[in-house]
């Protein structure tokens, strides 16, 4: 296969996730958080606060089309750890074409314990979120965080990314432990990353 021909095939699937996504936003502004899927760089950087070692499940909120799922995959994380909760019907059916072994839940995230009720046989050793926060009120992000919380195993991370110049949630919550990334410039727009855990 010529270079030219190569260099299309593997960029085809990106343009399609973004023409996917735009479509999407377009029809429900509200419900889908972004225009563009995540870069690989922000992608990256959320997956490296998943811990490797553990076989406890890794929840995903809002993964779309799975760029963050897929820097997760990259990284090393078994794809049946993998619980994606997505609220669209057309990206749940993608994700279960790409990731055959994970669990994909079609619901609302902002509803978590309603969602993943019966899902979970453990705890969770990260629930990471591609959700907009931001666009939520904030007594609606302190019950995600809260809910997250309630299924994640002591210490383990909530990592939820912003394009925001602020957290998206109060870096004073009593009893969370948070730390950011630097603000990931390749991706665009340019995002930070948000760990929060509760001892």
């Amino acid at each position: 296969m010529p270079l030219q021909s190569s260099v299309r095939a593997l960029k085809k699937p990106r343009l399609d996730d973004e023409v996917r996504f735009l479509r999407s936003w377009i029809e429900k502004p509200l419900h889908v958080g972004a225009v563009m899927p995540s870069g690989r760089p922000l992608a990256r950087t959320m997956a490296q606060y998943v811990d490797l070692e553990s076989d406890a499940p890794v929840i995903e909120l809002g993964p779309g089309t799975g760029a963050i799922t897929q820097a997760l995959v990259e990284r090393g994380i078994d794809q049946k750890r993998l619980v994606l909760v997505e609220y669209n019907p057309s990206f749940c059916a993608l994700l279960r074409d790409r990731y055959p072994q994970a669990k994909i839940v079609q619901g609302d995230a902002y509803r978590l314990r309603d969602t993943l009720w019966n899902v979970l046989g453990t705890r969770a050793s990260a629930v990471v979120s591609g959700l907009p926060l931001v666009t939520k009120p904030m007594l609606t992000r302190l019950k995600l965080i809260r809910d997250a919380f309630a299924l994640l195993a002591p210490g383990e991370p909530f990592v939820q990314f912003t394009y925001a110049v602020v957290p998206p949630i109060p870096k004073s919550l009593p009893g969370v432990s948070t730390e950011a990334s630097e603000r990931i410039w390749m991706n665009l727009p340019p995002a930070r990353v948000w760990v929060y855990r509760k001892s």
